[in-house]
């Protein structure tokens, strides 16, 4: 997408001044486009913890993270019905979660148990999911599982 809009930024500009300016505005347009509303879906690097004191669970460990307050609403939501064993809005939450894309880490089938995060404006069950596992671990995705932070509680 933005490649279309390089060649027209660069072209409006000339001289050293203007490729100047020019390059401004692509970086403009660039912070732009990854500006954005929901800070758990910052990029793995921007969302991972440093330091001693924020180190991650063991678990977590080379995983993007996102602090349980940075979720969105209806994620912490989510996260209350979880800790009081439901009632669960969606009828499917709590089914066994297969890993069949294989981004967490493997265990036996029955390990990981899903719960629907509501995405407002959705149709459905939208995208958004918390994913639990036996040992106490919670992992967020946005995408319908394409990628998930470790929830750091």
């Amino acid at each position: 997408m933005l490649s279309r809009f390089v060649p027209q930024i660069l072209k409006r500009h000339s001289g050293r001044a203007g490729l100047l300016a020019g390059v401004l505005a692509v970086l403009g347009v660039l912070l732009a486009g990854c500006a954005g509303t929901d800070t758990a879906t910052e990029s793995p690097a921007a969302s991972q913890k440093s330091g001693p004191a924020a180190s991650a669970p063991s678990w977590a460990r080379g995983m993007a993270t996102v602090p349980e307050d940075r979720l969105p609403a209806e994620a912490r939501r989510t996260l209350a019905l979880i800790d009081k064993g439901g009632p669960y809005p969606y009828t499917r939450d709590g089914i066994v979660f297969g890993n069949f894309e294989g981004h967490l880490p493997k265990h036996q089938r029955g390990y990981y148990h899903e719960y629907t995060v509501p995405t407002p404006a959705s149709g459905g069950r939208g995208a958004r999911r918390i994913v639990t596992g036996d040992g106490g671990e919670f992992y967020y995705t946005d995408d319908h599982y394409n990628s998930f932070r470790a929830v750091l509680r």
